[in-house]
């Protein structure tokens, strides 16, 4: 019973897109889907990847999130877990990921069959599934790009958790496949030095930086927007 209340206190943490919609933290989310949408007026952006500068800096929790968001505005949204070395979005979702994207550009499996719905309304997800032995190859295939067409087919919008762009070239290599990227740096962990070795990474692989997330920042108590959400739910 305490195992089952930490996990699920463990999926409130990080989707609180959808477990507590009225927090502050929610409400950054929404923010930025409003600057994303504000940051393309002529043309919508349809794919997205979601990456950091190294690991554990947040970009998976903010993917999910992200993705959270933009279903509740009315979107027909699919959240891609392209990180196929550390894949943890079957964890967020409590889904189990035994088939996926690798499936997928494997041609072991269909779209259908790897497709999964979630708890939030016009929310799909689909996970990594085993891990390959060459992710990057796969990730670089025709077959992804072909994929990526597929889903735009069915989807007002595929967002994409990539693994960082530092660590390995899967993300370059999935932002230069998409219409946008977006960056989540850590406040007080990632360096400079890094962020914006990340951002030239991001901006050689003909990708479109449509911005850079600050997460972990801290907001003093009496910050008048911390006043207004903090005491909500």
């Amino acid at each position: 019973m305490a195992r089952k209340k930490k996990v699920l206190q463990e999926t409130a943490r990080k989707l609180i897109a959808f477990t507590t919609p009225r927090s502050f933290v929610s409400e950054q989310f929404r923010t930025l889907r409003t600057n994303i949408n504000f940051s393309s007026p002529d043309a919508e952006i349809r794919t997205m990847v979601i990456t950091s500068a190294a690991p554990s800096e947040g970009k998976s929790t903010t993917s999910a999130n992200l993705a959270v968001v933009f279903a509740q505005e009315g979107k027909k949204v699919l959240l891609v877990d392209g990180d196929m070395r550390k894949p943890t979005t079957h964890y967020t979702f409590r889904m189990g990921n035994t088939i996926g994207l690798s499936n997928v550009l494997t041609r072991q499996n269909s779209i259908q069959e790897v497709v999964r719905s979630t708890a939030v309304e016009r929310l799909d997800l689909m996970t990594c599934g085993p891990i390959p032995p060459n992710p990057a190859e796969l990730l670089a295939s025709k077959s992804m790009t072909a994929l990526i067409e597929q889903l735009k087919e069915m989807y007002d919008l595929i967002i994409f958790d990539a693994p960082p762009v530092l660590s390995v070239t899967d993300g370059q290599i999935l932002a230069n496949k998409c219409e946008g990227t977006i960056l989540v740096v850590s406040s007080g962990n990632t360096e400079k030095e890094m962020a914006v070795k990340a951002k030239e990474a991001i901006e050689s692989s003909n990708s479109r930086l449509i911005g850079a997330v600050l997460n972990n920042f801290a907001l003093p108590k009496d910050n008048y927007y911390y006043q207004y959400y903090g005491t909500t739910e």
